[in-house]
């Protein structure tokens, strides 16, 4: 499937899954728009399939709905094992694909991050007991929590809680490439780096 088809899909599902949640809830676009933080109109738009949101602004839709990312980005009615390796979201320099959509019973969800050269994410608190698994498969990258840069090289692990602002950079001239997995269980109090896989 081609880029172009690949995001048509996207926006499909974008549509679909949104209008899905929003439902479920029984929310109007005006209630939405204030649990969500995004303005009445994206949230039409995104609706319509006029729009796709950034990669910010779909994770404030799943935080606002306490949803996974994932359930935006797959088609609801396939299981887990029948979707989505190869869905895409791209950005300028961000590109996400969904290696494992939300699972309810492990309650995780596996993505594959591309960061392109000098570019940098900074991400919104996720819901309360998501802890997040950063593994790096190529290149070096930086992250950002409790206020600090700390740099991550080829083979590092990082575990933290998401539920405070995070961000990833790439400060190198080739891109950088790393799985995150979003699990929602307990908290943990600090970072922890494990070195090396």
């Amino acid at each position: 499937m081609n880029e172009a088809n690949q995001k048509k899909r996207i926006n499909e599902y974008l549509a679909d899954n949104l209008k899905l949640a929003r439902s479920k809830q029984g929310w109007s676009l005006d209630a939405c728009s204030v649990k969500t933080g995004v303005s009445k109109a994206m949230l039409g738009q995104i609706e319509r399939g006029e729009s796709s949101p950034t990669i910010s602004k779909l994770w404030q839709i799943a935080t606002g709905f306490k949803l996974p990312l994932s359930y935006f980005l797959t088609e609801q009615k396939k299981s887990a094992f029948e979707s989505n390796s190869n869905l895409l979201n791209t950005q300028a320099s961000i590109s996400v694909v969904t290696l494992f959509g939300f699972d309810k019973a492990t309650k995780m969800e596996t993505f594959e991050i591309t960061l392109n050269p000098n570019h940098e994410h900074i991400s919104k608190p996720h819901n309360k007991g998501v802890v997040e698994h950063i593994i790096v498969i190529e290149g070096a990258m930086e992250y950002f929590l409790n206020d600090v840069w700390c740099v991550l090289n080829t083979g590092e692990i990082l575990k933290f809680d998401g539920d405070q602002i995070h961000g990833y950079r790439n400060i190198n001239e080739q891109a950088c490439k790393f799985h995150s997995e979003g699990r929602r269980t307990r908290t943990y109090n600090k970072p922890k780096l494990i070195v090396s896989l």
